[in-house]
Order: structure tokens, then C-alpha cells, then sequence
């Protein structure tokens, strides 16, 4: 009944009025998880490519930890993962006694109490009064604050490019008062391939050259249909190969009952069992070859993680190309990981901005990513969040002057 009293308003709507709302820019943030910023660099992307050299583009340096549901959630926050609640792919949290979040656990993962320390763009768009859809983003399928995206779909990898595009293509064909002036799109084929295979695999550029055909028929869709669109495309982090050959086997250090392992591989998130907290720090908080560790509270400051009490109480960092597991691995040590330290260079991701708002040719230093939330919020006429960790001011050599 709504969306017919809307098709209705739009039928009388006067003349001048329509054509501002059809004129009206649509702002769309396509994430192409685990794309590496140098990935644009190999020649097999020529759609991207055509993008970043009309555009702005430069390698994005991920928030820690450089996994992918504190990153993604850092990018449309602006707050890094220990700010905005969700400091990593699985953690635990004291108000929550014995239960775990991960991605795999749909009833933990969906619980909006995991996701509500941080406010997303869309959440902060649909209060503004401003349409928006999401096909497909971490946290997008949770009502956040109460409030979800006007249009959403809940993650489904069996739905696949082709149709996540063909989605898209759909609500911008809508009249210009159900069309969404916010959008996001998401692929995850080249992260999965990175992992299985590794970042110099033939499959992974496989996997980067379909991805870049859908980015290609993307803008070939928008342009028929005559929609001025400002697109930022985005990665979570970057990629590192492995090998079994490298592996710390926190087994060999310190008995399981001791520990709650909530995160293993580039750096693993340990809780001492109640009781344990002595024979966990004396087992972990010596030298270890090709692993560093920490407790929270003395991360060095430039991480910027740690104060969260959803950050396991002592973090190891395994040594770039190194992964720490506890008991066998779920998977074979043989391909890709994420999770370093955000320092790490093939931890940088992809950056590129093109459309009218956007600079052409801009040629951007590293910037840390937690400013993308700002400068989609210039792009669509909010004000700046002065509590985020991002600022306009670290990516504003993105917009056109």
C-alpha cells in the first residue's frame, strides 16, 4: 500500500520537482572483500582500472584487526573495530556469559546487540530521511538503533555476481522516489579464492577478472540508464600467502583447558579460563620465535585496540606469513590469510572513488580507511561525525574542487 500512495505522488508530482529527484545523484559503495590494493596493478582489471584513472584512487590501509566484519563495519562507521564494537570476525563479550559471536553463528550474528556501539551510514541515512538499500554488508541485515536499510537481503553466497549486480541495476530503475540515493554491493569471490588458493594464484586472478566484469556491467547498466552515480569501491584488507611450513602451535605452549582460543591464524584472541590467568601469562608473555605476545592493554597505541572489553585479554601477533593455531587446523595451512598487522603493506586495500563528486586523476597517499564514513557523508549532504576516528580532512583529495 505504501510503495502505491509513493507511485501516486510521483504521478502528480510537478515537473521541476521530478526532474531534481531524477537529477539527483545515487551514492554507491561497491566492497570487494580481500581485493589487495597492488591486485589493480597485475592488467587483468581493465574496468577498474578505467575507473581509477578517471577517478581518485590510492591503497587504503585497513583498521586493525585486518579481518573482514571489523573492517567493513569500519569503513561505513568510521570508527576503528575497537570503538565500533565489532573487534573481530568471533568475539566474546562479559556482558554475554558463555555465548561466542561469529561469522557462522546466524543467532549470534544477527543480534543487533553486537552491532549497536556504532552507528553505519545507512542507519544515519534513513534518519535523515535519505533511501537506502543494501545488497548484501556486514551488519546491514540488523535492525541497528532500531532501524535497517529501506531495501536489504540477508547474505547468501549462493546468489551470485551476475544477479547481486542485476539487484542493484533494479532499485536504480526505480522512480526517483522509491530509488535509493545510498546503496551498497558486495562480492566475496576474490577473498574466497585468496584464501584457498593464495594471492598469486591463476584463481585468484580468475577471480579478479569476473569480479571486474561485474564492475563492467555495472557501469555499462548505469550508464543506460542516465543516473549520475558517485562510485566508491572499496576492499576490507589485503591478502598474504601462507604455508604449513610456518605455524605456531599454541598446543606446544599451554594446555587447551586453559585458554578459550576465540580467534587463531595471523593473530590469535586468548581468554584465560577463570582461574588460569598466571599459567596463560607465563606460557604467552615470554619471547616466542615469529609471534609477539601482548596483553590488551599494552598493544602498542598505533593499533589502536585494546580498550574494548570485547578484545580478548591477550592478543598474539604472528610474525607476516605466520599463522597460530590451536589444535588441527580447520583448513589446510597451504593458501591466503588476513589478520596481520595493519602495518603490513600486502595488508593494504583497494581505493577508488569516480562520479561527479569525485576528483579525476587524483593519485591518493595511504589513508587510513576509517575515513571512507566521512567522505560518504560529504557525498550525501550529512554533517561530519566529530566523534569518529575518520576524518574529511585524511581523504578529502578524493572530492572535486
Amino acid at each position: 500500500m505504501r510503495h502505491i500512495l509513493t507511485l501516486i505522488a510521483v504521478l502528480f508530482m510537478p515537473a521541476h520537482v521530478a526532474a531534481q529527484d531524477e537529477a539527483r545523484p545515487v551514492t554507491l559503495l561497491v566492497g570487494i572483500d580481500g581485493f589487495r590494493s597492488d591486485y589493480l596493478t597485475r592488467g587483468i582489471t581493465p574496468r577498474l582500472s578505467a575507473l581509477a584513472e578517471s577517478g581518485a584512487t590510492g591503497p587504503m590501509r585497513p583498521s586493525f584487526p585486518t579481518k573482514t566484519f571489523p573492517n567493513h563495519y569500519a569503513i561505513v562507521t568510521g570508527k576503528v573495530p575497537d570503538r565500533s564494537g565489532i573487534s573481530g570476525n568471533s568475539m566474546i563479550d562479559p556482558r554475554r556469559p558463555g555465548q561466542m559471536f561469529s561469522l557462522g553463528n546466524a543467532r549470534q550474528s544477527l543480534d543487533p546487540f553486537w552491532w549497536d556501539e556504532a552507528e553505519p551510514i545507512w542507519v544515519t541515512a534513513e534518519r535523515a530521511g535519505i533511501r537506502t538499500a543494501t545488497m548484501f554488508w556486514p551488519g546491514s541485515e540488523v535492525a541497528i538503533g532500531g532501524v535497517r536499510p529501506s531495501d536489504w537481503l540477508r547474505f547468501d553466497q549462493n546468489i551470485g555476481n551476475v544477479q547481486r549486480v542485476n539487484t542493484v541495476l533494479d532499485w536504480l530503475r526505480r522512480p526517483a522516489a522509491i530509488r535509493p540515493a545510498f546503496a551498497t554491493l558486495y562480492f566475496d569471490t576474490v577473498d574466497t579464492q585468496g584464501h584457498r588458493f593464495g594471492p598469486d594464484s591463476a584463481e585468484v586472478n580468475t577471480a579478479l577478472a569476473e569480479v571486474d566484469a561485474r564492475i563492467g556491467d555495472l557501469v555499462d547498466g548505469i550508464a543506460a540508464l542516465g543516473l549520475p552515480v558517485n562510485l566508491v569501491i572499496v576492499a576490507d584488507h589485503g591478502m598474504r600467502q601462507t604455508d604449513e611450513a610456518r605455524v605456531i602451535q599454541l598446543d606446544d605452549l599451554i594446555d587447551r583447558a586453559s585458554y578459550i582460543a576465540v580467534e587463531t591464524g595471523p593473530y590469535a584472541a586468548i581468554e584465560p579460563v577463570t582461574g588460569t590467568d598466571d599459567r596463560v601469562a607465563a606460557a604467552l608473555l615470554v619471547p616466542h620465535e615469529n609471534m609477539t605476545c601482548t596483553r590488551k592493554e599494552d598493544l602498542p597505541a598505533r593499533l589502536k585496540y585494546g580498550r574494548n572489553p570485547r578484545v580478548a585479554a591477550i592478543i598474539c601477533l604472528a610474525d607476516n606469513g605466520w599463522t597460530i593455531l590451536s589444535g588441527p587446523p580447520a583448513y589446510p595451512v597451504n593458501g591466503g590469510a588476513h589478520g596481520y598487522d595493519n602495518a603490513d603493506p600486502e595488508m593494504l586495500a583497494l581505493f577508488i572513488a569516480q562520479g561527479p563528486a569525485f576528483a579525476q586523476g587524483e593519485r591518493m597517499a595511504v589513508f587510513n580507511n576509517v575515513a571512507v564514513a566521512a567522505l560518504l557523508r560529504a557525498v550525501l549532504g550529512l554533517p561530519e561525525d566529530a566523534g569518529a576516528d575518520g576524518k574529511l580532512a585524511d581523504v578529502s583529495a578524493a572530492l572535486r574542487r
